[in-house]
């Protein structure tokens, strides 16, 4: 076996183990040609779950050992192992599995997203591992106030995205700093800058509990608002900045207004000349604006549902099976403007971008360029993640 002269498949290991009549005992090992990650293509022999689940537990000293409730039939082999080892028995306990739709939570099936190729890693922050909601930003105080609320039954229960994400905003609302970050930048210079030079505008942590805190951005006479900040010709009910209709620039003190609108050759808006005025001379707009001025690049990764269908296990509901219900535009990466007060961010701190949502900085940032994953939005939203 070892050498690899049977095939896969053909021969298993049993644990001879006294069960009801009709039914094989246990499989200990299988063969599977498959290259480890550690020892690759030397051994073809593996344990299975039976085998090494109560093992493992005694090993590591588990007091209890929490299964879903189809382990439960899984129960006598094992005690009977630890029992024929004479090693230490933890307890099995099984309670019902918790559901989330929208996604898949088997090791198995995240197993072949991997493989596939669909995702990356156990750690891809559309998958909802615990990797994966660490790496995309969920605090652990939020998964934990999740849990409690849902509390632990024996019958099977099957929820939202959208309530765990609540308690995750819950959380970061009161401890992610706010930054300013322009997602989609279009170029403004103002024509009558009213200061001699580049000045630092002093900007809350928590605009909603000074105490907490400032930090400083630049404001210069170049900077960058979001794309869908502007349009030409306004909708009803666009509050935002048009040719006609001024908007104030968040935490400055001023207010700015269209004198020119600038075009390449195939007629795309490329650049705004505006003209400033101090907020408190003049009629205060329908709307503050963020902004950015000497800004820093950063790549924004922006999340949606990894699936299309609610349930995407229910063969009824996706014949084909889950991996084609996959949405393969579930990842957008940008390349965005961030203010100066993000250069310094570590792994996983969390930040509040205004008026866009909460993000966390992901591991493969570098001194050259921070990566944010967007981990919620700020208000609930169905077609986000």
């Amino acid at each position: 076996m070892k050498n690899g002269k049977i095939e896969e498949g053909e021969a298993t290991l049993r644990m001879k183990i006294t069960l009801k009549e009709g039914k094989q005992d246990p499989v200990a090992y299988r063969i599977k040609f498959l290259p480890h990650h550690r020892t690759g293509d030397k051994w073809c022999i593996y344990p299975t779950y039976d085998y090494t689940h109560c093992l493992c537990d005694s090993i590591e000293h588990i007091t209890h050992s929490l299964c879903t409730k189809e382990f439960q039939s899984r129960r006598s082999s094992y005690y009977w192992l630890c029992n024929a080892l004479d090693i230490y028995c933890p307890v099995q306990w099984e309670y019902g599995r918790l559901n989330m739709n929208y996604t898949v939570v088997s090791k198995r099936k995240i197993a072949k997203l991997i493989s596939e190729g669909t995702v990356k890693d156990w750690d891809d922050p559309r998958l909802f591992t615990l990797s994966a909601l660490r790496r995309r930003g969920f605090p652990p105080e939020a998964i934990n106030n999740f849990c409690a609320h849902m509390g632990v039954t024996g019958a099977q229960a099957v929820v939202d995205p959208q309530m765990l994400e609540a308690f995750v905003r819950d959380i970061l609302n009161t401890t992610a700093q706010r930054a300013m970050v322009v997602l989609e930048p279009l170029k403004v210079k103002i024509v009558n800058f009213p200061l001699p030079k580049t000045t630092d505008i002093q900007v809350p942590n928590f605009p909603s509990d000074p105490q907490q805190g400032f930090h400083f951005v630049p404001f210069s006479e170049e900077l960058y608002i979001e794309r869908t900040d502007f349009k030409e010709v306004g909708d009803k009910g666009y509050r935002r900045l048009t040719p006609n209709q001024p908007v104030g620039l968040r935490h400055s003190g001023y207010v700015i207004a269209v004198s020119r609108v600038l075009k390449d050759s195939g007629g795309n808006v490329v650049a705004l000349e505006v003209k400033c005025e101090p907020a408190s001379v003049r009629e205060r707009p329908k709307a503050f604006i963020h902004w950015v001025s000497q800004p820093l690049n950063i790549e924004v990764r922006l999340y949606e549902r990894l699936f299309r269908h609610k349930n995407p296990e229910d063969t009824d509901e996706v014949p084909g099976g889950f991996l084609l219900d996959c949405n393969h535009e579930s990842l957008q990466i940008l390349q965005a403007y961030g203010d100066v007060s993000l250069r310094n961010a570590c792994v996983y701190s969390k930040f509040q971008f205004e008026r866009t949502g909460f993000f966390s900085v992901d591991p493969d940032s570098t001194h050259e360029k921070i990566v944010f994953n967007r981990t919620v939005t700020l208000k609930e939203d169905a077609g986000k993640c």
